[in-house]
């Protein structure tokens, strides 16, 4: 008999033994479709929150960085204390001072817990409030979707502008009308609203989308009891500059700040780059812890699948003996009942796949990324299946194999 035949020969015989053990071959590939559905759902879930922090990051712009005073130092004694505020003077000689090609901003946090009013609606008490300059929208990734930016007679005058979110123009207005030329409430203040920005996305939580953008002058004057602390935004004109921009902006403010040659920087110069990559590096521990909890669970469904392939072997001796008897080879028989081993963790394998990428992609929903098909776990779960299959069906396989006929062919 050909090859070929007897391959399609054992392929079928050995799909009328899963069919024939419908009950042991059902649990035996959900317990296998459960170690892959652990596996491939947390790294796709992994994979979700990359692509989503990648396009938060991009949107955000990757040759940005910030200079703020969040820098912990270390004192003689070895204990650590926060580095000492970045005031609106050292914010506005650095801004006039830094003569690199690059856009510079200031802001300051007025609150991350304001109430907004418009008439008879009101907000939760999760609003945002910054105060900037007319660059902010350019460093921060923002853009205005209707309406325009601040003047600079507006920075000047500390006037009573602002710009909102969309999430926030949603709750406010609720589509009845629209919020351009309105006057909404924050805090005690009065503002008109002149700008809209676009729907920056979820990722973070969306607090992007939940903001009110104030001239910074405003904030100083009507938000005084948020501290005296203010965070410098540069973009480069071009981002092949990036370095460059960091090393002319730190030599620069270490004159703002009187630091000696030799002393430490008492603040601290962030690229979106470095934040990014911080995260990715944790990411990657992540699906290193991941991977283990995956294969750990994958070796107790080799475990049981192999316990259940003996059984087979013990429960199926008179049918080996019957086989050898009319000539089937022992390798023919080892043959079949690896394929049978193998086309069980095959379907268990499709179906922890099939279940994985859904559950991995409801965290795609969750955080408002795109919906996640990864092909690489995929391929890497369909193989793991089949070493696993290969490797659970080879000593039953074996000892189907060795069985002897004259034997088998008296068992009962």
């Amino acid at each position: 008999m050909p090859k070929s035949t007897l391959i399609k020969e054992n392929f079928r015989i050995s799909l009328q033994a899963i069919k024939t053990n419908k009950l042991r071959s059902i649990l035996t590939i959900f317990i296998i479709a459960f170690g892959i559905m652990a596996l491939v759902g947390i790294l796709t879930a992994i994979d979700s929150i990359r692509a989503s922090l990648n396009e938060q990051f991009t949107v955000m712009g990757a040759n940005t960085f910030s200079v703020s005073s969040s820098q912990l130092l270390t004192s003689g004694g070895g204990a650590t204390e926060k580095s000492p505020d970045i005031s609106y003077r050292q914010a506005v000689e650095f801004k006039k001072e830094y003569n690199f090609p690059a856009k510079v901003s200031i802001r300051k946090s007025a609150s991350s817990t304001a109430i907004v009013k418009f008439k008879s609606v009101k907000t939760n008490p999760n609003i945002s409030v910054v105060g900037t300059d007319d660059n902010y929208l350019k460093t921060s990734g923002y853009s205005i979707a209707r309406g325009r930016n601040f003047s600079k007679n507006e920075i000047t005058t500390n006037a009573h502008v602002v710009i909102i979110g969309s999430n926030l123009a949603t709750k406010l207005f609720k589509g009845e009308s629209d919020p351009l030329d309105n006057i909404i409430k924050i805090g005690n203040g009065q503002y008109k609203v002149i700008g809209l920005l676009e729907k920056k996305g979820s990722g973070f939580g969306g607090g992007g989308d939940q903001i009110c953008i104030l001239p910074i002058t405003n904030v100083r004057q009507y938000f005084s009891n948020s501290g005296n602390d203010y965070t410098i935004t540069v973009i480069p004109d071009k981002p092949r500059f990036l370095d460059m921009a960091v090393s002319e902006a730190t030599g620069l403010f270490r004159v703002i700040r009187g630091l000696r040659p030799g002393q430490e920087n008492n603040f601290v110069i962030e690229t979106s780059d470095s934040l990014v990559n911080l995260l990715m590096e944790n990411l990657k521990n992540v699906t290193l812890v991941a991977t283990i909890i995956g294969i750990i669970t994958l070796f107790g469904a080799a475990v049981g699948l192999m316990n259940i392939m003996l059984v087979s072997v013990t429960e199926r001796t008179r049918e080996i003996g019957i086989r050898k008897a009319i000539g089937a080879k022992s390798y023919i028989i080892r043959q079949q009942f690896l394929f049978e081993s193998v086309l069980i963790g095959q379907f268990g394998g499709l179906i922890g796949i099939a279940f994985g990428i859904l559950i991995g992609n409801l965290v795609s929903l969750i955080i408002g990324s795109n919906f996640v098909i990864p092909w690489l776990w995929i391929l890497s779960g369909l193989f793991v299946c089949f070493v696993v299959g290969l490797i659970s069906g080879l000593l039953p396989a074996t000892k189907a194999a060795k069985v002897d006929p004259i034997v088998s062919l008296r068992y009962e």
